[in-house]
């Protein structure tokens, strides 16, 4: 599974973009939430991404979170919505506004959306009810959050953990980092110190 792409940006022509990555123009496709957060034509873009691969073409399609990328899959989970149809979706709402619609029950809203009709948007909000995140929290017909996002230092554990130490010494390597600080880093900075352990 490709699950990230971090390299230049080649081509943008919505829905589709093109990133070089060590000199492999790879295509993707986004929503028009991400295309709107890309950057200028020849400068660094980061995408999440989700591989989908068909039995005639394997499918590269990109996001600009995490989230997003949550939300694609969450809803091409429900029965009827495909890839096309869960871009359409987050091409007319972010993946927050997707979660308090379906929070909310607000098929008037869900069924505006291109290629979205009552049923189908009754059927998301059956399905997808609780499931999806907004702003680091899972949207609940009440309000109150189910779940924290994961956060990098859980990232960090869980490398930590792969790579064969116990529990006890990731957490001991944790307690050592600085607030705050990145995944690739705050894992370079953790082996390290453990290896002076």
């Amino acid at each position: 599974m490709i699950g990230r792409l971090i390299g230049t940006l080649m081509e943008k022509q919505p829905p589709q973009v093109v990133v070089n990555v060590g000199g492999v123009g790879y295509e993707v496709d986004v929503p028009m939430s991400t295309f709107y957060q890309l950057p200028h034509l020849n400068d660094p873009v980061t995408l999440f991404t989700h591989l989908a691969v068909r039995e005639d073409a394997h499918l590269l399609y990109g996001f600009a979170s995490r989230a997003e990328r949550e939300t694609f899959r969450q809803l091409i989970k429900v029965s009827g919505i495909g890839a096309k149809i869960a871009l359409a979706i987050l091409s007319a709402l972010t993946a927050d506004e997707l979660a308090v619609a379906i929070a909310s029950e607000d098929i008037k809203r869900l069924s505006s959306i291109p290629g979205i009709g009552k049923k189908t948007a009754e059927r998301l909000v059956l399905e997808l009810r609780g499931k999806l995140v907004t702003g680091g929290v899972v949207a609940t017909p009440g309000g109150l959050p189910l779940a924290p996002e994961p956060q990098p230092s859980d990232d960090i554990a869980n490398a930590l953990l792969a790579l064969g130490y116990n529990e006890k010494e990731a957490a001991a390597a944790m307690k050592t980092l600085p607030a705050n600080v990145g995944v690739s880093e705050g894992i370079r900075l953790a082996l390290k110190g453990l290896v002076k352990g």
